[in-house]
């Protein structure tokens, strides 16, 4: 079997491809992000909250289009999951994650079959934690920065204090410098949370994040109106613009108390809002775009807003499904070169009690104006009770990338009886 990328027929597109499992079992995997090398669409590497793994972190590398799999575990001995994963335009391929409190990175020249030692990205700046990493690495062959590595993080102190900051690397992963992107937000008035990265032709870095008050009455940002923020560096991740707020959704409940950011209706699950963003083109005309779920008082719903202007400003957010049952989550925005968009979720529509979920995908050929068909990368519907945690832990996000005209996606799977790391995806044309 190979993963959608691969040389599949697609006589009639769009087209569903079959499913494959990369992570090996049998205990839980989940927490899934996904890169293709952009050299070789045949290399692919994901990666999740893997506990097979005596550090939490495991990497699954396929050189055939998946059609086998190498597992490995991550280097170091304290491991603390949030795995992330990369390519450079030197065939290089990156992992890393939290560890000891700290995020790391480690590089491999042979496809994630061995690693390098890690190297320390950033310690934990307000002095308890960083977390939640996203890698991002520039593969614009016409940017002045092609090949340099950015990881975000939030910076969270002992008293819940909390800040974003991005990590650059210019000698592939060696040695980083480490900048605040705003100022330290003041607990329990202002929470930082869950960062993405994306990077123009140019080698514009965008950083977009989470920003909520913990006001609720457990203390938390559960039913609370958020903040989706974004800021931008034109000088390699040196200096930061002036965050812009492009969208200000309502997060779903924490109904008891569970689930700082939410909880999952019906379930006992903690949902993040992880607000994706992608951009193509360059300077002020570049546009941005930004993927999130807004609760509606009955239904977690996927929203994307759209910039003309290089994230200046942002227009009205446009709703990517067409279901007005069963909630939508987990969401991620990717573009194709040619500026069509991918919108990827977990979606519970198919089933009656609102429980179990799908991974679904939709496009859009107007710059985000619309969004054309529903497409279920998968028949098997999974149970967050089957996560291997009771169902009380399914993991933060699951991600998407652009290969071709394909969609490649992972999730988390739950038709083995525990979840795994799931690979699937779409063929447009």
């Amino acid at each position: 079997m190979q993963f959608p990328s691969g040389s599949l027929t697609c006589t009639n597109p769009p087209c569903i491809f079959p499913n494959l499992q990369a992570s090996a079992g049998p205990k839980p995997v989940n927490q899934n992000p996904i890169a293709v090398n952009p050299n070789n669409a045949s290399d692919v590497l994901t990666a999740g909250n893997d506990y097979n793994c005596a550090n939490f972190q495991g990497f699954y590398s396929s050189s055939n289009n998946g059609g086998t799999w190498t597992h490995t575990c991550s280097p170091g001995s304290k491991g603390q999951g949030d795995p992330i994963v990369g390519y450079d335009l030197k065939n290089r391929a990156y992992g890393g994650g939290v560890q000891d409190s700290s995020i790391v990175v480690f590089s491999s020249s042979n496809n994630g079959a061995t690693w390098s030692q890690l190297v320390v990205v950033t310690k934990p700046m307000l002095g308890f934690l960083a977390d939640k990493p996203w890698l991002e690495i520039d593969t614009n062959t016409s940017s002045p920065f092609a090949n340099t590595l950015y990881v975000s993080a939030t910076q969270t102190a002992s008293n819940n204090n909390s800040q974003i900051t991005v990590s650059h690397s210019i000698n592939s992963g060696k040695t980083w410098t480490t900048k605040a992107v705003d100022t330290e937000q003041v607990f329990p008035n202002e929470v930082d949370q869950f960062s993405d990265l994306s990077i123009g032709a140019d080698g514009t870095v965008y950083v977009s994040w989470l920003r909520c008050p913990a006001t609720s009455a457990f203390q938390d940002c559960g039913g609370q109106v958020a903040e989706i923020l974004i800021s931008k560096s034109v000088d390699h991740g040196t200096t930061w613009s002036t965050p812009v707020v492009a969208a200000t959704p309502t997060l779903v409940p924490d109904v008891s108390g569970c689930c700082f950011y939410g909880q999952l209706p019906n379930t006992s699950e903690p949902v993040s809002n992880v607000p994706s963003n992608a951009v193509i083109g360059s300077g002020s005309s570049a546009l941005v775009y930004v993927c999130f779920y807004n609760w509606t008082g009955s239904q977690m719903q996927v929203e994307v807003v759209a910039s003309s202007d290089g994230g200046a400003t942002f227009g009205a957010p446009v709703r990517v499904a067409t279901s007005n049952t069963g909630d939508e989550f987990f969401q991620w925005i990717n573009l194709f070169q040619t500026g069509e968009l991918g919108v990827t979720w977990l979606d519970r529509r198919n089933d009656p009690n609102n429980v179990a979920y799908q991974p679904y995908a939709t496009f859009s050929n107007t710059q985000g104006a619309s969004f054309t068909g529903n497409m279920a990368m998968s028949t098997v519907m999974s149970n967050p009770l089957n996560d291997g945690f009771s169902g009380t832990f399914m993991g933060d996000y699951r991600t998407h990338v652009w290969v071709g005209h394909s969609i490649d996606a992972v999730w988390m799977d739950t038709r083995t009886g525990v979840s795994q790391d799931e690979a699937g995806g779409v063929r447009q044309k």
